[in-house]
């Protein structure tokens, strides 16, 4: 199974920082938010990474290099201009195959098991769902939520109690084969289709999970993780 980090965005909400720094190897407790995700993929047992990127990706592609040092092998999907979550992952379906792949948002901080998507992805074909989503319960920046979840299916009933998506998701590939290759599409929409015809699963992680979308909530987040020993190293963009 391969898995994909998203990692094309500009992070406009986190500038000056990202002026010449791309969000993902922001380090908050020394280490870059992009190499945590790689080092979990890694001791989970995933031997192929797909990284889209847009905003300064070449300075990406020098951090990671060709992912030798994580004990894997790690493919780029250049966008020159980023393509949102739809696009990027359908402008990345030649890397990526024919069989169900997790992705995964760069910029967040989360300790999901990454291991499981093997046995979700096993749940989806014997349940003919093309798409299973991580939720996790609102944080204070966003009390609406996204979807909501109700006996293992995301549905988008009025009123239902709505729970955030993490930007975890494992999915066929199928649904994104109908985006333009090359053209920008958001993931909304087309998750929006599938859970209307019943075929999104998902679950809530109940762990933790930051979206490390401000200054403020990186230094949060820094702060959080300085107290503790760091186990992997600094990587300089």
């Amino acid at each position: 199974m391969k898995a994909m980090l998203l990692a094309a965005g500009r992070g406009e909400r986190m500038r000056p920082l990202t002026d010449h720094c791309p969000k993902p190897l922001l380090a908050p407790g020394g280490v870059p938010l992009i190499e945590r995700h790689l080092r979990r993929l890694a001791s989970a047992g995933f031997e192929n990474v797909v990284i889209n990127h847009a905003w300064l990706g070449e300075k990406i592609e020098s951090a990671l290099g060709d992912g030798r040092r994580f004990g894997m092998r790690i493919s780029y999907s250049a966008e020159g201009t980023a393509l949102e979550t739809a696009g990027g992952i359908a402008n990345a379906l030649p890397l990526l195959g024919d069989a169900p792949f997790l992705v995964i948002n760069a910029d967040t901080y989360c300790d999901f098991d990454p291991g499981r998507a093997r046995s979700i992805a096993a749940q989806m074909a014997a349940a003919d769902q093309l798409a299973w989503l991580v939720l996790v319960p609102n944080p204070p920046h966003h009390p609406a939520g996204d979807f909501a979840l109700r006996n293992g299916l995301v549905h988008l009933e009025p009123g239902a109690p709505r729970l955030t998506f993490s930007g975890i998701g494992i999915y066929a590939p199928g649904p994104f084969a109908a985006v333009a290759h090359g053209s920008a599409a958001k993931l909304a929409p087309l998750l929006r289709t599938l859970i209307a015809t019943r075929q999104v699963g998902g679950e809530v992680h109940s762990g933790r999970w930051v979206d490390v979308g401000t200054p403020e909530r990186l230094a949060a987040l820094d702060a959080e993780l300085r107290g503790a020993p760091v186990q992997a190293p600094t990587i300089t963009p």
